[in-house]
């Protein structure tokens, strides 16, 4: 059950120990309502997922406090920290290498090295995250295709018996999602139009936003061969071959093991949002126990499953 409440200074304590379970919070921003996690629980971002019923996994945007907190997840050049001082809290979602250390799940980050930042311009966005005291996951709060939501109604109408709660801060200002300013490679290069035209990020930078320098950075994830540990993987199997590690799904081939085969269950009861969770994590668990062939299980179609074969498909492509 969905519950909708008033953003107050009650709604919001609900609100945090929601998050805090590893449950999902739609909350108003400047821009749209978001769907809200704890960015740093694989499980609670899986959730998200789940609940969008997004095809796969794209980076998500974390939401922080202040900039220490974006400093404490990325490595921001001089440029982004200009950048970043002239508009947060505001709609501009910086991304740029991950810090060392930082605690913003791989699923939220869809593998990648990289960390989506932004700070919400929004008193209620803000107290949620400073009273969580972490990086907050959050989407927009409607279904995969659907339009963002600008109001509590608006995310009721996609998502109610999807979420634990709805809270209601009324209607969102600008209606338009955070523009989004790449700084991973070569000059800042502007991946979405939004919020913020243009011209004024340029201004600030004093030099002109260059294009993506990949496709896939517009889209991460859509190279052929991705996510891919040093490990060969086989897919769809039924069996364990002489010499490889499990990568199973349900225990269907974790009873086939032989004594001191490396097995990783992905979800030993075939919950797939407990699978997606686990995904990245157990891939590169699988490279640092030296695996070097890995059979992976049947993993249905359905859900959180397509996006998961995805993932592995491109994990077992040949590398380029």
């Amino acid at each position: 059950m969905t519950v909708l409440a008033r953003a107050d200074a009650e709604g919001i304590a609900r609100a945090v120990e929601i998050l805090r379970e590893g449950g999902l919070v739609a909350f108003p921003t400047e821009t749209v309502y978001g769907l809200g996690a704890d960015a740093t629980s694989g499980w609670a971002v899986a959730r998200i997922y789940d609940a969008k019923g997004r095809p796969s996994f794209n980076p998500l945007i974390a939401h922080v406090a202040d900039l220490a907190a974006a400093q404490r997840e990325a490595l921001l050049p001089e440029a982004a920290v200009r950048l970043a001082e002239a508009f947060w809290p505001g709609p501009l979602t910086i991304v740029a290498p991950a810090a060392p250390g930082g605690s913003v799940s791989e699923l939220a980050r869809a593998g990648l090295p990289s960390v989506a930042l932004r700070i919400p311009d929004h008193p209620v966005a803000l107290a949620l995250i400073a009273a969580l005291g972490r990086p907050v996951a959050a989407p927009s709060a409607n279904r995969s295709g659907h339009v963002s939501p600008v109001t509590a109604a608006h995310v009721a109408e996609d998502l109610s018996g999807r979420v634990d709660m709805i809270l209601d801060g009324g209607r969102t200002a600008a209606g338009l999602e955070s523009t989004i300013v790449s700084f991973c490679e070569g000059a800042p290069a502007l991946l979405r139009p939004g919020a913020i035209a243009r011209e004024k990020i340029e201004k600030a930078l004093g030099l002109k936003l260059a294009a993506p320098p990949r496709a896939e950075v517009l889209a991460p994830g859509m190279t052929a061969s991705h996510y891919a540990p040093n490990a060969r993987l086989r897919l769809e199997a039924h069996e364990l071959e002489e010499g490889e590690a499990a990568l199973d799904f349900g225990g269907r081939l974790t009873p086939l093991a032989s004594d001191g085969a490396v097995t990783l269950d992905l979800s030993p009861s075939g919950d797939l949002v407990e699978a997606a969770a686990n995904l990245f994590t157990f891939l590169r668990e699988l490279d640092a126990r030296g695996a070097l062939r890995v059979a992976v299980a049947h993993i249905p179609e359905r859900g959180l499953g397509e996006a998961i074969n995805d993932r592995l498909r491109r994990a077992a492509a040949p590398r380029l």
